[in-house]
């Protein structure tokens, strides 16, 4: 199992477990969805070195975010 590591957006900092990592990354966020595309490498791809993490960089929210949502 690998590890997105989330960053921007309404969710940065956040780390949540991938089944299957994807180019984009859809996240539930309140009453809408923000979305996460992929980029760079996998890091601590080793079988010593701790679980795989991925890094996801906000793109968009599905819905308008208000701010009391934070």
């Amino acid at each position: 199992m690998a590890l997105a590591r989330l960053h921007g957006g309404p969710l940065d900092g956040q780390i949540i477990p991938l089944d299957d990592a994807d180019d984009k990354l859809i996240v539930p966020y309140s009453e809408t969805q923000v979305v996460y595309n992929r980029s760079g490498e996998p890091q601590n791809t080793g079988d010593t070195d701790g679980p795989t993490e991925i890094d996801y960089w906000y793109d968009e929210s599905l819905e308008d975010l208000n701010p009391s949502d934070d």
